[in-house]
């Protein structure tokens, strides 16, 4: 018979195995239909969406570091100093949100809608604060003359939508009593 701990960790292993499915696919997905998926931000949306399942800081911060890196040395994409930018970007990306998640308290004997909203607040802010990290990183890393792109490459206001809807996401699918 399994133990918790073992259930526990072949989720995770699952739940990786689909974020990392879900990264390789999604530039095979977006040539073939000409549908610019990677607007959605594919990366992030696997890294949170197995956090959301995990509820595991370890596991979200081995998913920020190894899915552009596992992507870099499969298909070449994203180049290896973006692919380290995006890195930074998601592992603060779950840093920020943990630590939002523990500083946006609910008043006391609110109900699992406060939480919600909570995690919903401490979601959108991550995303929004890790981006503008992103920038800042990826401005540095384009003045050295290391990468030669674009600073910003998708509109802010698709960014903004995104984070507006994986945030909802989180709304919709936290759920408060489960352990952490």
């Amino acid at each position: 018979m399994a133990t918790v701990a073992s259930k526990k960790a072949l989720g995770i292993g699952l739940t990786d195995a689909v974020a990392l499915l879900f990264v390789l696919v999604v530039p095979a997905l977006s040539h073939l239909t000409a549908v610019p998926f990677y607007l959605l931000d594919p990366m992030r949306l696997a890294v949170l969406g197995a956090l959301l399942a995990s509820r595991s800081r370890v596991n979200g911060l081995v998913l920020a570091v190894a899915l552009p890196l596992v992507s870099f040395a499969i298909s070449g994409h994203p180049v290896f100093p973006k692919c380290l930018v995006i890195a930074a970007e998601l592992s603060v990306n779950v840093l920020l949100f943990w630590w939002l998640a523990s500083v946006v308290k609910p008043t006391s004997g609110a109900g699992k809608e406060a939480s919600s909203v909570r995690i919903g607040l401490a979601t959108f802010l991550s995303i929004l604060l890790s981006k503008a990290f992103y920038y800042s990183l990826k401005a540095l890393v384009l003045g050295a003359g290391l990468m030669q792109m674009k600073l910003v490459s998708t509109a802010l206001w698709v960014q903004l939508v995104v984070a507006v809807l994986i945030s909802a996401g989180f709304v919709l699918f936290w759920r408060s009593d489960r352990s952490r």
